[in-house]
């Protein structure tokens, strides 16, 4: 089963995101249940968020995950959503 946690920015954050993303991708690098991961970007080509897929059944492991994460520690998420994804097409 996979997760998919949705995080967004608070507005004029830019600088908090920019600040701790070298800590940020080396927390994403040590979870071996991060199978995918990326920023999500704004009308302006900013970056906005964040969306990080979990292969694993625990919710209660994202949710560990981003209550340790740089960025969250940072006060950089206005929101956090963890929703549970069914793969249909895997290319």
């Amino acid at each position: 089963m996979l997760h998919a946690l949705i995080c967004t920015d608070k507005p004029d954050h830019l600088s908090v995101r920019k600040e701790n993303r070298e800590a940020h991708l080396e927390y994403l690098r040590a979870d071996p249940l991060v199978i995918q991961a990326g920023p999500l970007i704004g009308p302006s080509g900013e970056m906005t968020g964040s969306l990080i897929v979990f292969d694993t059944d625990s919710r209660t492991h994202v949710e560990a995950f981003v209550a340790g994460d740089p960025y969250a520690r940072a006060g950089l998420f206005a929101d956090v959503r963890i929703e549970t994804w069914n793969r249909v097409i895997d290319r």
